[in-house]
């Protein structure tokens, strides 16, 4: 099978690692995979796919709204479809989403699923809401399924007339769930907290975040000061990469307490920072379901997360995390204030946390459950093509064939 993956930005974010992990999983069961990915993107992290899948980037394509740029990506992005002819383009983040599934349209590419990890209409103010929604009804009417990161995502875009029910299937963002269950503190931990060797380890908070506006870095940052005032040798740890990486910088300069913030970029072993952590936080305003979130419970850590849609189904507040509204990340301040002053309770949500169920956020079942739904969309158009014709007959067996050893 010819599969196309489309996304706006290829980063160290969590829907790209989901994405990336279905590539290379489809890519190992003999399918052909090409990533197209926009101008924004890491170098290392593309490196470290090319050799197993094809990769193309489109310099058009870009996150923000750029009328000239958005027609030429389309133009790009509709003659690579019509030359590589793919069974199944699946699109992912939301500017790769509309662009890409209408170049798919254009290209006369049948099956054309979106990923909605995000959805762009979700707290933004109404000029943006309406106008984000007008594109993504229109994206919807050309797609054949939605694969949905939470229940919540699907019920919003049901309730927003973006699809019909039976068109959106729920799949959980997968990853290893053994290796942050398992893990243990970084080698040489001082040098990550600023501390000297030997010196006992201070209270650690982790926020394990893309440098994004939405994450809201810099806000933190400046209320991170009503935790230092109760605890004054609290170390903020910073781990991710991103376009606001001078922003957060520059907040963390401005800061008198810089010198209990530690922004350490990208690390490849999250899992880790994790244990070393006593308290996590995720301050977005806005997400879908996000993985990091379930990677904190995985490492059975006591977290506290902005209130987002579907947050609901994983983390229930005052039992195995706290949830704090998306508006005030002063209030998350505050709980993990809290939470560092009270051992017990901290203790208590973090073995909770650890007994979590989430078997559904396997990596393996991530990736089953999008094989069947490429499986199910394929025979579905295959079907409706043209069900009395024998050579449609005959791919939809070759077809299917080759799905069931995916």
């Amino acid at each position: 099978m010819k599969i196309v993956h489309v996304l706006t930005r290829l980063l160290r974010a969590g829907s790209e690692e989901n994405t990336l992990a279905c590539c290379l999983a489809q890519a190992r069961h003999g399918h052909e995979v090409l990533l197209v990915h926009g101008q924004e993107y890491d170098a290392g992290l593309r490196a470290s796919v090319a050799g197993a899948i094809r990769v193309v980037t489109l310099e058009k394509l870009i996150n923000s709204i750029s009328p000239s740029r958005d027609i030429s990506a389309f133009g790009q992005l509709t003659r690579l479809l019509r030359d590589w002819q793919p069974d199944i383009v699946h699109t992912h983040q939301s500017k790769a989403g509309i662009v890409g599934r209408l170049a798919a349209k254009e290209a006369n590419v049948r099956c054309i699923v979106h990923g909605v990890h995000i959805l762009p209409f979700v707290h933004v103010g109404n000029a943006q809401r309406l106008m984000f929604l007008a594109a993504e009804r229109l994206a919807a009417k050309v797609t054949r399924a939605f694969i949905d990161v939470s229940q919540a995502m699907r019920d919003i875009c049901i309730a927003n007339h973006l699809g019909s029910p039976d068109q959106h299937h729920v799949v959980h963002s997968g990853f290893d769930l053994t290796r942050f269950a398992n893990a243990q503190w970084p080698q040489e931990p001082h040098l990550l907290l600023g501390t000297a060797a030997g010196e006992p380890k201070p209270p650690v908070i982790l926020m394990l975040a893309a440098l994004e506006p939405r994450k809201r870095h810099v806000e933190f940052i400046e209320a991170f000061g009503q935790v230092v005032d109760r605890i004054p040798n609290v170390r903020l740890i910073l781990a991710g990469e991103g376009p606001t990486r001078s922003a957060v910088e520059a907040a963390i300069e401005r800061s008198p307490f810089a010198n209990n913030v530690r922004m350490i970029g990208y690390h490849c072993e999250p899992e880790r920072l994790i244990s070393l952590a006593d308290v996590c936080v995720l301050t977005s305003m806005r997400e879908g379901l996000p993985r990091v979130v379930m990677q904190y419970l995985a490492g059975g850590r006591a977290s506290v997360v902005s209130h987002l849609p579907g947050v609901e189904e994983v983390v229930k507040h005052g039992v195995n995390g706290i949830v704090t509204p998306a508006e005030d990340v002063g209030a998350a301040a505050a709980a993990i204030a809290d939470l560092l002053q009270n051992e017990r309770y901290r203790a208590q949500l973090a073995a909770s946390a650890k007994f979590t169920d989430l078997s559904s956020w396997g990596m393996d079942a991530m990736c089953d459950r999008v094989e069947s739904i490429y499986q199910s969309v394929l025979e579905s158009a295959l079907s409706a093509a043209r069900p009395n014709d024998p050579r449609i007959r005959d791919g939809l067996a070759k077809q299917t064939v080759g799905l069931h050893g995916f």
